[in-house]
């Protein structure tokens, strides 16, 4: 049987269209999305809500939304190989949403944004090395360190102000790595980004209406107020189960995985900043200059991956 490796030809790896800044809107729409995907995450500890309630909603409303568009995508799904409906159904489906939920409980916003979309570009070379033997070049490697070392220092930040706190940093790295893994198997696919997001969606959908039917885990749908419903509808539904999904693959078409996982590290200092005003937190010095070496770090990687060879 002839083993999935990921091709120059694909057509989420090809090279940037005539105007490259159609790819760089799409995924700084997709960086503020991220933003408020923590927040929400963070919200759901305040909220009536389980967070299997939640991860229903998140996925129940694209599942919806796409629908009438099912039929039209039914045989290129059937066509595509189980591995990458593995790998993209699992890195950013049910099992990763909560994981990273599970891990926003122990941490803030922040927190929660830097261990997944911070650590993106080294999960995704972990992932790359590991599946395909991907080499990472010392300059390559460099620049991850940078981002890593960024990440480390908001971690150890936050962690002075709570006890729990790297024990969610474990898991949300274990959610990073889930993130990794989507990333390669949406370049592997080859999926428009509408079939993509079907890929994520609709076996989540399956898994829940199985645990929720069955009485495995809890839910409390029935006596939430409407008010936290149309919230994570927004956010989570709409906002991270439509249109951040599909703006991802778009931007993956446009400009590659590799620098959209670059790009996606910014993520971090977004949250950071919304979770001051919208949560009430308040970063630490030492969260604040990990922010900073994050920052430094995703623009020289990015600068590397644009520069002409």
């Amino acid at each position: 049987m002839k083993s999935l490796q990921p091709i120059s030809a694909s057509p989420l790896s090809i090279a940037a269209p005539p105007r490259p800044w159609v790819g760089w809107l799409t995924m700084g729409l997709t960086l503020v999305i991220w933003a408020s995907f923590s927040l929400s995450i963070r919200a759901i500890g305040s909220s009536s809500l389980a967070p299997t309630d939640v991860a229903l909603i998140r996925f129940l409303v694209p599942a919806l939304a796409m629908a009438p568009f099912l039929p039209s995508r039914f045989a290129a799904l059937r066509a595509l190989p189980v591995k990458c409906w593995v790998m993209v159904a699992c890195g950013a489906g049910l099992p990763f949403f909560l994981i990273a939920s599970l891990g926003g409980k122990f941490t803030s916003a922040a927190h929660v944004s830097a261990l997944i979309a911070g650590t993106t570009p080294v999960s995704f070379a972990v992932i790359g090395w590991l599946l395909w033997r991907e080499p990472v070049s010392p300059a390559r490697m460099r620049r991850l360190a940078l981002i890593l070392v960024g990440v480390a220092l908001m971690v150890w930040g936050f962690g002075a102000q709570s006890p729990h706190a790297m024990v969610g940093a474990g898991v949300l790295l274990l959610a990073s790595l889930l993130w990794g893994i989507y990333t390669h198997g949406l370049r592997l696919a080859g999926l428009d980004p509408l079939s993509g997001v079907m890929v994520v969606t609709y076996p989540s959908v399956v898994a829940l209406a199985a645990l929720v039917g069955s009485g495995l885990v809890e839910s409390r749908l029935a006596a939430a107020p409407v008010n936290e419903l149309l919230m994570f509808a927004a956010v989570q539904g709409v906002g991270v189960g439509l249109f951040s999904t599909l703006l991802y693959g778009m931007s993956i078409r446009l400009l590659g995985a590799a620098k959209c996982a670059m790009v996606g590290a910014l993520a971090p200092v977004l949250a950071t900043l919304l979770a001051i005003p919208l949560l009430g937190e308040s970063p630490t010095a030492l969260t604040a200059f990990g922010v900073m070496v994050v920052s430094l770090g995703v623009v020289l990687a990015v600068r590397a991956s644009t520069a002409p060879r």
